[in-house]
């Protein structure tokens, strides 16, 4: 739990799912797993509505989900 409150975790999620998300040999139906979920959870209405921290939370969860996917997935890609 103490690594998701590091900052430096959250850079590479980060930078990692923006990496993996204009990757061309990742087929553009795996990256609607994180992006259509994510935007439908942006736009429709929540639990604390004008307050976007548990949407940046549901979005970083995604996101960890997302990367652990494509990585089983596509093995090689990790490595590089």
């Amino acid at each position: 739990m103490k690594k998701w409150l590091k900052l430096s975790t959250w850079a590479r999620l980060v930078t990692r799912t923006i990496m993996y998300l204009r990757d061309s040999d990742i087929p553009l139906r795996e990256k609607a797993f994180l992006l259509v979920p994510a935007a439908l959870y942006w736009v429709l209405p929540d639990v604390l509505p004008y307050v976007p921290l548990d949407d940046i939370a549901v979005t970083l969860f995604l996101s960890n989900w997302f990367l652990h996917r494509i990585e089983n997935k596509y093995p090689r890609k990790s490595k590089e």
